[in-house]
Parts: C-alpha cells; sequence; structure tokens
C-alpha cells in the first residue's frame, strides 16, 4: 500500500524562485470527491498524466495509489472534471535532505504559492527554508480538492497572498 505523508506551507516571498528547478504545468481535476477519498486527473507540460486515488481523512497521512494514463484518455477526463481544473506550475527545490514542491496557482487561483514536504514517516522533522511561511496542513482551505469544488471566485484564504519580498 502507497501512503503519502506530507506537510504543507505558504510560501513567503520569491526567494525559492533562486534554488528551484525550471517548473512543469500542471492541469488537474476531480473526477471523483468525498470526504475520505478523491479520484483526480492530471496532465503535465512535459506529456505525462496520471489519475491519482487517494483515501483517508487525516492531514498529514493518507493512502495514495497513482497510476499512469494515456495523455489523451487524460485530457479527454478533463472535460468531465467537477468544479474547477485547476492549473499550477509546480517547482521542485532540494533543501537539507528533502524534496520541497512549490505550487505556483494561476486562474482563479493566480498569486497563491504553496509548498508541500513529503516525508518518509509522521516523525520527520525537516528543516523549514527561510522562504517557507505559515503551516497550513489540515486547512481545508489549501486543499486542492476543496478548492477545485469551492464556489468561491475570489481564491481559498480571507488573507492576502504572502508574495512580497
Amino acid at each position: 500500500m502507497a501512503k503519502e505523508i506530507e506537510r504543507k506551507f505558504l510560501v513567503s516571498g520569491k526567494r525559492w524562485r533562486h534554488v528551484a528547478d525550471a517548473g512543469v504545468t500542471i492541469r488537474q481535476g476531480y473526477l471523483v470527491a468525498m470526504d475520505d477519498r478523491s479520484l483526480r486527473v492530471r496532465t503535465y507540460g512535459d506529456g505525462r498524466s496520471c489519475l491519482t486515488l487517494k483515501i483517508g481523512k487525516t492531514a498529514l497521512s493518507r493512502d495514495e495509489y497513482e497510476f499512469d494514463i494515456d495523455i489523451g484518455v487524460a485530457t479527454d477526463m478533463l472535460r468531465h472534471a467537477v468544479g474547477t481544473v485547476l492549473e499550477k506550475v509546480r517547482y521542485e527545490v532540494e533543501h537539507e535532505g528533502f524534496t520541497w514542491e512549490i505550487d505556483e496557482y494561476g486562474g482563479r487561483y493566480s498569486g497563491l504559492v504553496i509548498a508541500e514536504v513529503e516525508l518518509d514517516s509522521e516523525a520527520d522533522l525537516p528543516e523549514i527554508p527561510d522562504w517557507v511561511g505559515r503551516e497550513v496542513t489540515g486547512d481545508d482551505r489549501y486543499s486542492n480538492q476543496v478548492m477545485a469544488l469551492s464556489a468561491a471566485t475570489t481564491g481559498p484564504v480571507d488573507e492576502p497572498h504572502p508574495q512580497s519580498g
């Protein structure tokens, strides 16, 4: 069984750009979304695509099953997504033995930048880079599923996006 264990943070400023890779565009939609599970489809700007099933209610750790699928099939599936198809560019940064994934959102969430770090164990304590801001692990407003299914038109939070500096 595959397990996803991750912590999620807002990004503070733009210093991360100096250490990030070139990034890849992602389009992501949900085909099924329930309180304790979701089925999503993603297409990547480099031609990859995948179908991912996530099961679990805890914010830190869930079962995750991911399958590569044909890009044409994935693109067609996105037409059937419920809610909004999210658009983002994902960058990676290696920091003190951990890979940080930074998602810079476009579309209706333009300006929002979130950093996630995947862990091998819930006990892992990665060093937090200086460009990482407030932790939002478990804050549903920053869940991709909630963002995609939200009827809001402005963004997931009532506070400004922390992108100055």
